[in-house]
């Protein structure tokens, strides 16, 4: 990669004979004489595959191609296969992807975000569960703990699974991470109470957290939510704490 060029590069990660695809957006001005923020971005069950295209065109990507200069960091997308969740193998090849873009592209290992939509957005918790230290902040968008609503692709974390309060227990784990999080107020497909209950918990656990609901908004909340232009400016400026 260039200095001074914009693009998305494949870089492919390999996990136990299985090829993943991985997506990585080089932001305009980029250099290795500086170290970058760097993103990790859960696609939705209609991203998933091996082409290794599609997740480079929806959500988080949308606002990449549409306002670049809003993205001073290393972009990661990995790409989950067919009927496969953010879960097990394809949860460690993204992390392996993450770790192989901060040692290509000299991304700042204090400063590593994950985000994630509807499927990505379980995700981003089960990740973070997984990870509790590794993350500077949160932005899960229409996402759960439980799965609630018409989803069918959507599991509850394993990691959750033996908590009376699945909610109460994610919170205390992560309230150490600021949180960002994005809702619909009219998604069925993913209920907004799941956003809501998870806010509430982690107030409860007095966890650093913003909790966007957007009125007359079903499950599309993506496109609106990536598109704030203070979501940017705050997650980059966020640093690794790491708990206690």
């Amino acid at each position: 990669m260039n200095a001074g060029e914009t693009s998305f590069v494949n870089r492919p990660v390999t996990l136990n004979g299985n090829e993943y695809p991985v997506a990585v957006f080089v932001p305009n001005g980029w250099t290795a004489a500086r170290k970058w923020p760097v993103v990790l971005f859960l696609h939705g069950a209609g991203e998933r595959g091996t082409d290794g295209v599609r997740p480079t065109e929806v959500g988080l990507s949308r606002a990449l191609r549409e306002h670049p200069e809003r993205f001073p960091a290393i972009v990661v997308l990995p790409q989950a296969p067919p009927d496969q969740r953010w879960m097990g193998e394809t949860a460690d090849a993204a992390m392996r992807a993450l770790d192989d873009a901060i040692r290509e592209f000299s991304g700042d290992p204090d400063r590593v975000s994950l985000t994630g939509l509807s499927l990505g957005g379980f995700g981003v918790w089960h990740l973070a569960l997984s990870h509790p230290d590794r993350f500077a902040a949160l932005v899960p968008v229409c996402a759960g703990i439980v799965p609630n609503g018409t989803a069918t692709s959507v599991r509850q974390s394993p990691l959750t699974m033996d908590h009376a309060d699945p909610y109460a227990f994610t919170a205390a784990r992560l309230r150490h991470v600021p949180v960002w999080m994005f809702h619909g107020a009219d998604d069925t497909v993913i209920v907004p109470s799941e956003s809501r209950k998870m806010a509430q918990a982690l107030r409860d656990a007095d966890g650093n957290v913003r909790h966007v609901e957007y009125e007359g908004v079903g499950h599309d909340a993506w496109n609106r939510a990536y598109g704030e232009e203070e979501l940017w400016s705050w997650l980059f400026a966020q640093k690794r704490v790491r708990s206690k």
